[in-house]
C-alpha cells in the first residue's frame, strides 16, 4: 500500500507494494485487546491467545456496484453459520444503494448490526481475513491492504491479467493469500484428476474443455476452465499460452495436435458447470462437475481462510487447503 505523507490511502494500480508497518487492528491503547475487536488472534502480555477469525464478506459486483452481491449473500450466510468465524464487515463499492444498510438483513439473516460500508480501510484494519469475489481492479487494491495489514486475503474473483498477477504476487510477499478460480473442493479434484489423465493419455487424444454460466457472467473463458486447462497442459509440458484455443469460426483447418480447446456457454441462471473431454480414436473420456449451489463456492472460501490462519506470507493455491 502507497501512503501519501498526509496518510491518505492511493496508488491501487502503482506497480509494486510499497509496505509501511503493519495496521493498528488488534490492540487498542495501552496495548491491551481492543473489546471492539471481539474473537480473533490475539497477543497479549506475552501469551498467545487462540480464539476465533473474523472475515468481511464482500459484495462488490463490478464498476458500478449496484447491488450487493450474490456471493457476498452466501459468504455472509457462509461465515455466520461456522464455528471459529465471526462476520466482521461488508463492503461495497462507492454509489451502491447497499451502503450503509445491515449486512445481516441484506443476507437474508437477522441483523447483525454491521452496516455496510464503502470504505475498506478501516475494515482491513479491524479483521484477521478477506474474502474476496470482487473485479480485479478492486481485488488488486484489496491485495495491497492486505499487505499492509498482514492478514489473510483469500481471493476468488476471476478475469485478472499478467498486471494483476504480478501485483497480487508482491503483496503476498507481506499478506497470507489464498487464490483459486475456483473454491469448490469438487472442482480441485477436477483438476488433478484431469492433470493425472493428460499425463497418462498420449497426444492422440484431445483435450476439450466446455463450461456453462449463468447470463450475468463477465469474463470468459471461466477461471475454472483456465484451472483446467492448465492442470492439463503442465501435466503435458506445454504452455496453455501458446497451445490454447478460445475460439473457432469459419474454415478453421483441421485441429492442430496437442491443443487445448475452450467453449463457454451463457444463459438462464446457471450456477456453473464444467467438463473436461479426452477424445480419442473409437473412445471418449469425459470429466464433469456441476455446481447447483453458490454455497459451495462460499464454504471453500471459509475453509481457506481457517487453514490461512496461522500461515506464513506467501501466495497458496486450493491445493494447498486441501492438501492435493
Amino acid at each position: 500500500l502507497i501512503r501519501s505523507p498526509a496518510g491518505q490511502v492511493g496508488g491501487a494500480d502503482a506497480p509494486a507494494v510499497h509496505v509501511e508497518p503493519a495496521l493498528g487492528r488488534r490492540h487498542g491503547a495501552g496495548g491491551h485487546a481492543d473489546p471492539r475487536c471481539g474473537a480473533q488472534r490475539l497477543v497479549e502480555a506475552g501469551v498467545l491467545t487462540e480464539t476465533e477469525v473474523r472475515v468481511p464478506a464482500d459484495g462488490v459486483e463490478g464498476p458500478a456496484g449496484v447491488r450487493a452481491g450474490r456471493m457476498g449473500q452466501a459468504l455472509t450466510r457462509t461465515v455466520a453459520a461456522t464455528p471459529g468465524c465471526v462476520v466482521a464487515g461488508g463492503i461495497e463499492a462507492k454509489g451502491s444503494p447497499a451502503v450503509g444498510r445491515d449486512l445481516g438483513e441484506m443476507a437474508g439473516l437477522e441483523p447483525l448490526g454491521i452496516a455496510i460500508t464503502d470504505d475498506p480501510l478501516p475494515v482491513f484494519a479491524a479483521v484477521d481475513g478477506v474474502l474476496d469475489f470482487t473485479t480485479p481492479a478492486s481485488t488488486t487494491a484489496f491485495a495491497a491492504l492486505s499487505a499492509q495489514a498482514r492478514i489473510v486475503h483469500v481471493i476468488g474473483t476471476t478475469g485478472l491479467s499478467e498486471a494483476d498477477e504480478a501485483k497480487i504476487e508482491a503483496a503476498a510477499r507481506h499478506a497470507t493469500i489464498v487464490k483459486a478460480g475456483n473454491m469448490s473442493q469438487g472442482v480441485n479434484l477436477l483438476a488433478v484428476l484431469t492433470a493425472r489423465i493428460a499425463e497418462a493419455l498420449g497426444p492422440e487424444f484431445d483435450i476439450e474443455i466446455l463450461e456453462m454460466h449463468h447470463r450475468h457472467k463477465r469474463d470468459a473463458p471461466s477461471g475454472t476452465s483456465l484451472l483446467l486447462g492448465e492442470a492439463a497442459a503442465k501435466a503435458r509440458g506445454i504452455s496453455l499460452e501458446d497451445r490454447g484455443v478460445r475460439t473457432r469460426d469459419g474454415e478453421t483447418g483441421p485441429r492442430r495436435e496437442g491443443d487445448i480447446g475452450f467453449a463457454a456457454l451463457r444463459g438462464g441462471d446457471v450456477v456453473g458447470e464444467h467438463r473436461v473431454i479426452f477424445a480419442g480414436p473409437g473412445e471418449r473420456i469425459e470429466l464433469a462437475h456441476i455446481a447447483t449451489d453458490r454455497g459451495i463456492f462460499a464454504r471453500g472460501a471459509v475453509k481457506a481462510a481457517l487453514w490461512a490462519r496461522g500461515k506464513g506470507p506467501g501466495l497458496y493455491s486450493m491445493k494447498d487447503v486441501l492438501g492435493l
